[in-house]
């Protein structure tokens, strides 16, 4: 009698806990049903958002170029860097360069903040890709101000395969030099060689720069300073990698 007693409690115990194991699993697959819905309706999202800020950013309103420009600020600082955010970002960081409208020869679309926060959202994504637009920037850009976002967002994703970044910066700052000095963008230009010197093979590029940096007083003073430090920094460095292989 006891024995059976024993049995039937042991079955009961057993009935529970495959009982609370199906409801556990059950749940488990609802969560998981709910989460892969959710993806995919935030992957949706996402596209549709692309798709229309893209649309914003190829119109010709300015208003709607800002509109899009904050929203891509947001996608960037979120993570989103889609195709068509890619693509509204390049747009942008071109208008009135790489892109022109003109109404009687006048250039309609000459936005330079606009350009200059999309140098500086690409700055965040960190890709080939973005270095990539920062590049044809940098070489195509007139404002100093959207040269020096461009430049700020080169050093900080530092991709500088066969020295196309410093080459490109070293022109910039070299056209600029010449037509019109700015201290912003030669802060700017100091500090991305700093950035970039260990991934510089050929680093005359950046000592002839940054010497003729610290030479010219059209600067103002903590700029040639700083220049004169990078390059007192980077004449330890050659000299200690020469001790080395000695």
């Amino acid at each position: 009698m006891i024995l059976i007693k024993k049995a039937l409690f042991a079955a009961g115990l057993l009935s529970v806990a495959a009982s609370c194991f199906a409801q556990e699993q059950q749940v488990q697959k609802q969560e998981s049903q709910k989460k892969s819905e959710s993806s995919v309706e935030d992957e949706y999202l996402s596209d549709v958002d692309g798709v229309v800020i893209l649309s914003l950013a190829q119109s010709d309103e300015y208003e709607n170029k800002l509109v899009a420009m904050q929203f891509l600020e947001d996608a960037v600082e979120n993570g989103t860097t889609n195709a068509d955010i890619m693509k509204a970002l390049n747009q942008l960081a071109g208008e009135g360069v790489s892109s022109q409208s003109r109404t009687n020869g006048r250039l309609m679309n000459n936005y330079p903040d606009i350009r200059r926060r999309a140098c500086l959202a690409l700055g965040k994504v960190k890709t080939e890709e973005a270095k990539t637009y920062l590049v044809k920037v940098t070489l195509a850009e007139t404002e100093p101000s959207v040269i020096a976002a461009a430049v700020n967002s080169l050093g900080e994703i530092g991709i500088n395969g066969n020295d196309e970044v410093v080459d490109a910066i070293s022109y910039a700052n070299r056209r600029n030099q010449i037509l019109n000095p700015t201290s912003s963008l030669a802060f700017e230009v100091v500090a991305a060689y700093e950035k970039l010197a260990e991934t510089t093979t050929n680093k005359k590029i950046i000592i002839d720069s940054l010497t003729k940096i610290a030479a010219d007083y059209h600067y103002v003073t903590p700029v040639r300073t700083k220049a004169m430090k990078v390059l007192k920094s980077l004449n330890e460095s050659g000299s200690s990698n020469s001790s080395e292989k000695k």
